[in-house]
């Protein structure tokens, strides 16, 4: 787990923020359907999601603060499940999501043609 970087894993910094979010559960699920996964590590983002559903908060009866531990909650999880797959079928996954989101590859979507005007 040390030769992974984190640099290899985050979505590009062009997109807003719930594209990171939707690209990262997209991730997660996709994870956790890998059998190259380990069982135990997709526990962690499952706890995680039973926790965030769950009436008992860490931080009860605050405003405004009970809703930082589920943050806090499903963001370890999140670091924590991804730290616990293998970092190739990370990388791979990563690759597939982000292959539509690099400048330059909607080179492969022009057609080229010509233009004739048509007169009624």
């Amino acid at each position: 787990m040390a030769d992974k970087k984190s640099s290899d894993i985050v979505v590009s910094p062009q997109s807003g923020m719930i594209h990171n979010l939707v690209v990262r559960a997209k991730l997660i699920l996709r994870l956790i359907r890998d059998p190259r996964v380990s069982t135990w590590a997709k526990l962690v983002p499952i706890g995680s999601f039973i926790y965030l559903l769950s009436p008992i908060d860490i931080i009860m009866g605050v405003p405004g603060l009970d809703a930082l531990d589920d943050a806090a909650i499903l963001g370890l999880g999140y670091y924590f499940f991804i730290e616990l797959c293998p970092p190739e079928v990370v990388a791979e996954h990563m690759k597939d999501l982000a292959g539509n989101m690099k400048p330059g590859d909607d080179d492969d979507d022009v057609v080229d043609a010509e233009t004739s005007e048509v007169k009624e």
